[in-house]
């Protein structure tokens, strides 16, 4: 795949990423606030965790772009390395895992205004799931990308809501100036 130093992105690309900025900003207002103890706190029966959250979708999308960026016909979906990217370690930061998926986010950004062509066709890696290999075009995998943000983002306002009331809906709200 040929790639150039277009910036920033239009079209297409401009759009894309400006929904996946969306979902990202969604999925941050859940964090606004807490600490290390409430990002890596249960608040339901599921693992779950606010930390765990930012942590898992920050990875998620930086392989996705590696897939795109770097087509690998033989790559194999490794089950170990995804699910340990669900939980906050002792040893990180919230603030370190945002820092980190701020950096993904830039990377993202660049390396799609950079793109050709969205209909190239990327191999996805086998899966459990999907033990056939599967070809993606970029611009579905982007999409999948926003899928992903957006699915997580709900289960995080569920979370920080369960966690101390606090609600991304009414937050927005405040954010635009209207009073509750």
């Amino acid at each position: 795949m040929t790639t150039s130093q277009k910036s920033p992105a239009t079209g297409e690309r401009a759009d894309l990423l400006q929904i996946l900025q969306e979902q990202r900003a969604t999925l941050l207002i859940t964090v606004r606030g807490i600490d290390d103890e409430q990002a890596r706190q249960r608040s339901t029966v599921s693992d779950l965790t606010l930390g765990g959250l930012i942590k898992h979708v920050s990875h998620t999308e930086k392989h996705w772009v590696e897939t795109i960026l770097e087509p690998d016909e033989n790559a194999e979906f490794d089950m170990e390395w995804a699910m340990e990217k669900y939980y906050m370690r002792d040893d990180e930061t919230l603030e370190g895992l945002l820092a980190e998926y701020a950096e993904v986010a830039r990377a993202t950004e660049a390396a799609v205004a950079g793109l050709d062509d969205l209909d190239v066709l990327v191999p996805l890696p086998t899966a459990p799931w999907a033990p056939e290999r599967q070809w993606w075009t970029i611009r579905r995998t982007l999409l999948h990308i926003i899928r992903e943000t957006g699915h997580h983002s709900g289960h995080a306002d569920i979370i920080r809501e369960s966690l101390d009331g606090g609600n991304t809906t009414m937050q927005m709200g405040a954010d635009a100036g209207m009073e509750f």
